[in-house]
């Protein structure tokens, strides 16, 4: 039985980079149990460096996915073309972020999250190719709208349901977050992601390919069926996740 993993840990220094913020700010969410928008305070430190608190840099991470800072309650983007296309630098900015990489972070730690980007192209050489992602202004506006966190408002949209995946389908068969998170037993694709982004499917950690050419859905990470019912079994109790 795999172990868990030993967690990534941050002090705060770390964690005010990554989120253009002051250490002494990061400690103040801490030490004043700054609740996000889902409700929940900071994550607790998990071990000390000397007099440094250390964090477990996943649950930060996820913490502040559904945090609006409080310097962008109320935030409107400039006004731009609906139509007009942002990469991810541009469009952490026209959300408002001051990390120009808060995007990338949303799409890479936290699938589900963050809607897909419109355009999808491959770039590079093929001894370095690479994709880069964009986003419709549109598409932003209407996140920043419905941002998951922000609470039910009218009118927003229930998540959708998670596909129906047979479990005794091709084991070798590439399979998407959805259907992971459908065959662990997950409720939704969110508990599905912020259980992955803990480090609570080790299994997971490894991915057996990437989406290719199917349009919205190009780079995302892709599991064998075999892979995810081996982590299925060794959940505790089985097909149990912990939500």
């Amino acid at each position: 039985m795999t172990s868990r993993r030993e967690p990534r840990l941050a002090d705060a220094a770390e964690i005010a980079a990554e989120h253009g913020l002051t250490s002494a700010r990061v400690s103040g969410l801490y030490t004043g149990r700054t609740e996000n928008a889902t409700g929940k305070a900071f994550p607790e430190p998990v071990a000390m460096r000397g007099r440094a608190r250390l964090w477990d840099h996943a649950e930060v991470t996820q913490w502040f996915a559904h945090r609006a800072p409080a310097r962008l309650q109320g935030y409107k983007p400039p006004a731009r073309d609906p139509e007009e296309l942002l990469n991810a630098a541009d469009a952490s900015r026209f959300l408002g972020y001051k990390n120009a990489n808060q995007v990338t972070t949303f799409v890479r730690d936290h699938p589900g999250y963050f809607p897909e980007p419109d355009v999808v192209e491959e770039m590079g050489t093929p001894d370095n190719p690479y994709r880069r992602q964009q986003w419709r202004v549109q598409t932003l506006l209407n996140w920043l709208q419905t941002r998951p966190g922000r609470g039910r408002r009218a009118g927003n949209k229930a998540a959708p349901p998670l596909p129906d995946i047979p479990v005794d389908g091709d084991p070798d068969e590439l399979l998407g977050a959805s259907a992971a998170a459908a065959l662990l037993g997950y409720k939704s694709l969110g508990s599905f992601s912020s259980s992955l982004s803990q480090g609570n499917l080790p299994l997971l950690e490894t991915t057996d390919g990437v989406a290719e050419h199917a349009g919205r859905q190009n780079g995302r990470r892709r599991w064998t069926r075999r892979r995810i019912l081996e982590q299925a079994a060794q959940r505790k109790p089985p097909g149990r996740p912990r939500e």
